[in-house]
């Protein structure tokens, strides 16, 4: 059985060129190459923005060939319909940057994130809405 994903090769040739990654027994291939994905966490929120490459520059140091990546939903809709891309939460920036350094994402959105931040990453106005809240 294989599972096919697919991702832009760089910013520069996003005319539809993708990287073609499979799942073969239990191996990744990538363009039909044996693939180890090596990866490490980065809390772009965590870190300022002028420090990302830095920090992503060591990871690659370390021999990692992948960022894996929490998206906190409370910091980027801080209040309902309200929503923040900019700063230490410009994720575009962030991903674009790790595009460039060729680290593939491990891109893991919420809505629950935990990564010990407050209520998992869950926004606080969650909390004053009626039970159920859908999700």
């Amino acid at each position: 059985r294989k599972l096919t994903l697919h991702r832009q090769r760089s910013h520069t040739q996003r005319c539809g060129v993708s990287r073609r990654l499979e799942m073969d027994g239990n191996d990744f291939t990538l363009e039909g190459e044996r693939h180890r994905i090596l990866s490490g966490s980065v809390s772009y929120f965590r870190v300022l923005p002028q420090q990302w490459r830095d920090r992503l520059e060591k990871l690659k140091a370390l021999g990692c060939n992948a960022a894996e990546v929490y998206i906190p939903w409370n910091l980027h809709e801080p209040e309902p319909g309200t929503f923040n891309f900019e700063g230490r939460c410009d994720l575009l920036t962030f991903l674009s940057l790790c595009q460039e350094l060729e680290l593939d994402v491990l891109l893991r959105p919420g809505p629950y994130i935990c990564a010990e931040w407050d209520l998992g990453g869950l926004p606080w106005w969650l909390l004053k809405r009626p039970d159920p809240v859908p999700l």
